[in-house]
This record gives C-alpha cells, structure tokens and sequence, in this order.
C-alpha cells in the first residue's frame, strides 16, 4: 500500500502543479480580458472549480505527507508511548472520515440507481429525485457532477494515503516527507 500511495503523491503533485498553473492562466486571462473591455464571465467560474480540484488535491498530499497544519499542545504533554496511541487513532479519524467519504459520494452518485435508469440522465432524476447529472455550472456549461468528482477521488486518494500512514506507524517506518517530493 505504501507503494500506491507513493506513486498517488507523485501524481497528485503533477496533476496540483498543473491545476495551480491553470489557475494561474484563467486569472491572469481574467484579468486582461477585463481590462481590455472585453471578459469573458466563464473565466472566473473556472478559475473557481480549479482552485477546489487544487484544495483537494493538495490536502490528500497533506495527509500523506503529515504536513497539515496541526495543534500539537496536546501531543507534547504526552509520553511517547500516549503519543504513538494518539497518532493512531488519528490515523484511524482520517481512514474512517475518507471510507464515509466514499459511501457518501456513492449514495450522492448513485451508480447502480443510474444503471437502472439505462443512464438516462433524465429517467434517473425522474425516478429518484437526485439531480446530480442535470446541474450544469452556469457559465462554463459542464455538467456539475464532473466537478464534484473531486469528492469520491479525495476519497480514494485519503483512503490510500491513510491506510499508508497506519502502516508506517505500525511498523515504525519513516513516511515521505516534503523535501523528498519537492526533490524527485
């Protein structure tokens, strides 16, 4: 599992500095659209879903890397062994937050209901109410479930990098650290 979850962070920070550089690009478009008279409005919706996709993303990486920012007061009035027990059972916070991620995002998805519906978007609204595949963005025009995709992808991806960070702590193994990536 660990060596899945090395290769996901090597993804995930290609596939970060490409949408941070995409984020870049629409701004900087926005902003000289706008000056010269003529915007164009879609830009900022877009510059908007590529910094969520970026959020995620970057956060999943966070996970792995065990660079989030943290409140460590508690953790140093603990013994060792009281810390190694809390870092545990954080560990098992965060599997147990993405596996709800998942099951959340496949009721929210419903896959098998649209299998059902022969994925007929419409037949699938009709017969349970959930819309998801009908929303589209309102400028851009790409159905909203695509956005949202990033739910069930951080999902996986915390999922793997969790399930990597309990093994680490079982077995008393270093995890990736962020020079290292930075460095490959």
């Amino acid at each position: 599992m660990r060596a899945i979850s090395a290769a996901l962070l090597r993804v995930e920070r290609v596939v970060l500095i490409a949408l941070t550089l995409a984020v870049t690009v629409l701004i900087l478009l926005n902003v000289v659209t706008r000056s010269t008279g003529m915007a164009l409005f879609w830009v900022d919706e877009a510059a908007i879903y590529t910094m969520i996709w970026a959020v995620f993303v970057g956060a999943s990486m966070q996970v792995r890397l065990r660079a989030a920012i943290s409140v460590d007061l508690v953790p140093m009035a603990l013994g060792d062994t009281a810390k190694r027990v809390l870092g545990f059972v954080v560990d098992l916070l965060v599997l147990s937050f993405a596996l709800t991620l998942i099951w959340l995002s496949f009721i929210w998805y419903d896959p098998i209901g649209l299998a059902q519906a022969g994925f007929d978007f419409g037949a699938f609204a009709g017969s349970t109410f959930n819309f998801i595949y009908d929303e589209p963005t309102v400028t851009v025009g790409i159905p909203k479930f695509l956005i949202w995709l990033i739910m069930p992808i951080l999902g996986l991806t915390l999922t793997v990098h969790s399930i990597a960070n309990l093994a680490d702590r079982l077995t008393g193994a270093a995890g990736p650290v962020l020079e290292d990536l930075v460095a490959s």
